[in-house]
């Protein structure tokens, strides 16, 4: 590492001590596979507040042996902004952080690692994210880092589309042996054949993939430690006392029913607003509008 950015690491690393000494800061976090430095872990009143977030088991375990809060993080290849938001959630899900708490948390940019990076965030709050995932997680059981994956993944899809059309998606996850009992493949399922390392939604790839067969007539199917069994799946409706808001279509209606007739959330993305919906038990438990798209 050369003098400069020896410095600006320095440098970075004392205005975060100096803002998680603060009183309103209830965590430091270090979002990095490389050692935090000895002058963070020895700084006087921080080891309490401080929580380690890594790829590394080996980092995890010396950590977990200081007394050191540390986060496991999936080894896939995030952008920095994905990693804060996959450590946020993984720490929402096993406790290590509290919704509405305060953060500090510095990262970097990934290949080659080098900090450069300072957040100060509420916990549960935006970045860019819509909802509350600790409300998600406690009505559907699905883990908090998974959701928010697949939230984010339906704002895209919403936002975007594809080449810049408007394009829907239904995103069904878990009780995935009841849902694929209750639908049938309609094409060729692009994610057989691949292992489940190489087809987990938390992987960054195969969340472009999913983007790129949204245009597939039918449904993704995805387990609920985040493996992508299908996508192109027809769900059959069957429930006939399904009640949806006006103008809202058969997508929906299939989402609705999937949900009603297994323990399976549905997240349903409307092709004509692109807003995102859940649905547990037949009903809409949130609602996502959409933002704007540009030069609609």
């Amino acid at each position: 590492m050369s003098d400069s950015s020896q410095k600006h690491d320095i440098d970075l690393i004392r205005v975060a001590v100096d803002l998680a000494r603060k009183d309103e800061v209830d965590y430091l976090v270090w979002v990095m596979d490389t050692p935090i430095p000895q002058e963070v872990l020895t700084a006087r009143g921080l080891k309490k507040k401080l929580v380690i977030a890594t790829t590394s088991d080996h980092l995890r375990g010396e950590y977990a042996v200081q007394g050191v809060s540390a986060i496991q993080l999936p080894g896939f290849p995030y952008s920095r902004l994905e990693k804060i938001q996959v450590t946020i959630g993984a720490g929402m899900s096993t406790g290590a952080f509290r919704t509405g708490a305060t953060a500090v948390i510095l990262s970097g940019r990934p290949r080659p690692e080098k900090l450069d990076t300072i957040f100060k965030v509420k916990i549960g709050e935006e970045i860019d994210q819509r909802v509350s995932y600790e409300f998600l997680k406690s009505r559907s059981g699905i883990p908090a880092q998974l959701t928010e994956v697949l939230l984010n993944l339906a704002i895209d899809i919403g936002h975007h589309g594809k080449e810049g059309y408007p394009i829907g998606s239904i995103l069904v996850v878990g009780d995935t042996t009841a849902v694929m009992e209750k639908s049938r493949q309609i094409v060729m399922n692009p994610f057989q054949g691949y292992s489940e390392a190489e087809k987990n939604i938390m992987d960054p790839d195969v969340r472009m993939a999913i983007k790129s067969y949204a245009t597939l007539d039918g449904a993704f199917i995805i387990r609920e430690d985040g493996v992508v069994l299908s996508a192109g799946r027809y769900l059959y409706a069957t429930s006939k006392d399904i009640k949806l808001p006006l103008g809202l279509g058969a997508r929906h209606a299939a989402g609705a029913t999937i949900s009603r007739e297994t323990n399976a959330i549905a997240i349903v993305v409307s092709q004509t607003s692109g807003a995102v919906r859940i649905f547990e038990g037949g009903q809409i438990i949130y609602e996502l509008q959409s933002r704007p798209r540009m030069g609609n």
